[in-house]
């Protein structure tokens, strides 16, 4: 999926992720071919446990201004 958002021209990226290693792992990948973090969210879906959810918004560096 990363190669397929790389290859494509979207400015933004809404990025939703119940796995922090993962989204941080992805998010490298995406900083790495040009995306420039701009924000993140976690949101406590099922509280008292462990999970959350973290909303990432990434934009594209060139479309910056």
């Amino acid at each position: 999926m990363l190669d397929a958002v790389r290859k494509t021209g979207v400015r933004r990226l809404v990025y939703v992720s119940c796995n922090p290693a993962t989204q941080v792992r992805d998010i490298r990948c995406l900083t790495d071919c040009g995306f420039k973090l701009r924000s993140l969210q976690p949101v406590d879906m099922f509280p008292q446990t462990a999970h959350i959810e973290v909303i990432a918004l990434l934009e594209r560096e060139k479309f910056l201004s």
